[in-house]
């Protein structure tokens, strides 16, 4: 969701439309509520140019200033912070401490919105010092040390900022504040999932936002009531409000707001099965966040449209921008740009295991026999990974390893795979052939977690007898050893199409048997984790 900053609203004498300037900071305002964008930015330059004339170091830095907020809107983010700064500076030469406590303000709006949280908190903190006790100004900061909580995942301390800023907005009288501070307590609402308070702050912000002719506002409220909308499966009156919020950022020319109004159009055709409507307006979404620059919007845009193609069976393409989005999210925590990226790389990830198991049971769905031997390898081998006190990041990656092992079976003829008889030694060399099939599959997909090894060579042998590249001793990764060991007892305990079913205890010494296949701490993990559990069951079973 995209939080509304709060900046100051040119009101007060020192804006009171009694000279020329000021009366065009006055027609700025009011084309830039209406969304006349461009002809706001020439009323805003004559307004700065005339108060250069006269002298009126007031006037030039409110409109420095407001000029600075329409330029970032516009993702013209340097000459927006040039603007902000100069107006900084124009404001202390005629000692209005006020002026630039909100040019300060302004400037720790743009760099929250860029992402630089650490250093807009401290410039908040320094438009309150400068502000003394101006109780509007107080308000405003309130709004936006809230949306950085909101942001940084601090729900509790943003509800309480949103509800003081609230407060003092309705004292002073400031319905567009008030309009401010009920669209972000809607945000942090969402937020904890408490949808019917947010679906109503949201309307009455854009209520007020309408009354006003506040145009980016009300975009703001339309999109973000479309996602608790989507939350709430009203998918039409979120398509509707996502359509709308799209046409105003259109017509104020804000690429990333546009980027996330697709996105959140995208979401609605994908939840109301339409694929191919989805993945063009997630399309779009992506292009326009990688032509503004934005990480979080492409990261978000790639992780929905991921979510499409699974629907389609369209695995791999899923795969590549799960990919994508994890690597875009990383990039976020490596900048410290969103410090609850946690949260949103683990969902992320969840995501990710949602499409690799999917993937990895339609491997199986042809195969009556076969069906939910990747879950169960992928069980026994996650196990045996935590009896070797391997990390999360490993057993993470054995678990995804686990579920995509026998992807290149997919290319093996069905009368092959289900023949119930012996395999000659031509079919067996076909059968042979599925790790390396399988890592062609997946050659053009970047993993976040090293899958590879697994799948070409979980059918490795320790003593060198193994496919299909020969691999001795610790020459085999210890990822691919542990899903080959669990692979095989999954093999041994379940019924094919040329035998029966083992016995735990059959297959535990059929295992220990062949125990030079795997290193000796693989074998014993294995046997503390999957061998002696499972014929402890059977023989309490027998008993």
């Amino acid at each position: 969701m995209t939080p509304a900053t709060t900046l100051a609203r040119p009101s007060g004498p020192m804006l009171r439309p009694v000279r020329a300037a000021a009366d065009l900071v006055h027609d700025a305002r009011e084309r830039e509520r209406a969304g006349c964008i461009p002809e706001a930015i020439e009323c805003y330059e004559a307004a700065i140019a005339q108060a250069e004339r006269n002298g009126e170091q007031t006037i030039l830095a409110e409109a420095l200033r407001r000029l600075g907020v329409l330029r970032h809107q516009r993702d013209e983010c340097e000459a927006a912070r040039r603007l902000c700064q100069r107006s900084y500076e124009v404001a202390c030469q005629a000692g209005h401490d006020l002026l630039a406590a909100e040019a300060v303000n302004t400037l720790g709006v743009m760099l929250l919105r860029e992402g630089s949280l650490a250093e807009a908190r401290e410039t908040f903190l320094r438009a309150l010092e400068r502000g003394g006790n101006a109780k509007a100004l107080s308000a405003r900061v309130d709004q936006n040390l809230g949306i950085l909580a909101n942001i940084q995942g601090e729900l509790e301390e943003a509800m309480s900022r949103y509800q003081d800023s609230l407060e003092a907005y309705q004292s002073l009288g400031d319905e567009h504040g008030c309009a401010l501070a009920y669209h972000n307590l809607g945000m942090v609402s969402a937020d904890r999932e408490l949808f019917e308070d947010a679906d109503r702050y949201f309307g009455q912000s854009l209520e007020i936002a309408q009354k006003t002719d506040d145009v980016y506002l009300q975009g703001l409220c339309l999109m973000n009531q479309a996602e608790v909308l989507i939350a709430r499966q009203r998918f039409e009156d979120a398509r509707r409000n996502g359509e709308a919020a799209l046409a105003l950022f259109d017509q104020l020319g804000t690429r990333g707001l546009k980027a996330d109004a697709y996105r959140v159009i995208g979401v609605v055709y994908r939840e109301t099965g339409r694929p191919v409507l989805a993945e063009s307006r997630l399309r779009s979404a992506i292009e326009l966040a990688v032509a503004k620059g934005s990480v979080l919007s492409e990261a978000e845009a790639s992780r929905e449209l991921a979510l499409v193609y699974q629907a389609m069976g369209r695995n791999q393409e899923a795969l590549a921008l799960l990919n994508t989005a994890h690597r875009l999210f990383n990039r976020l925590d490596a900048r410290v740009d969103l410090v609850n990226v946690d949260g949103k790389v683990a969902a992320l990830e969840g995501t990710y295991l949602a499409v690799v198991r999917e993937w990895g049971q339609s491997i199986e769905s042809s195969d009556s026999y076969t069906f939910g031997h990747c879950g169960r390898v992928a069980d026994n081998a996650v196990a045996v990974a935590q009896a070797l006190g391997l990390d999360e990041t490993e057993i993470t990656t054995i678990r995804l390893g686990a579920y995509l092992h026998d992807v290149g079976k997919v290319r093996v003829p069905h009368e092959i795979l289900n023949k119930p008889g012996r395999l000659t030694n031509e079919e067996f060399d076909i059968i042979k052939m599925h790790p390396v099939w399988g890592m062609e599959l997946l050659a053009q997909v970047e993993f976040p977690w090293d899958l590879k090894p697994i799948i070409r060579w979980h059918h490795e042998k320790y003593d060198g007898s193994g496919y299909p590249d020969r691999l001795m001793g610790d020459e085999i990764p210890l990822s691919a050893q542990i899903v080959g060991i669990a692979d095989v007892y999954d093999a041994l305990t379940t019924t094919r199409s040329y035998r029966g079913a083992m016995s735990a205890e059959q297959a535990v010494s059929e295992i220990t048997r062949c125990r030079a296949s795997w290193s000796p701490g693989v074998y014993q993990a294995f046997m503390r984790a999957v061998g002696q559990p499972a014929l402890a069951v059977d023989r309490e079973l027998a008993a």
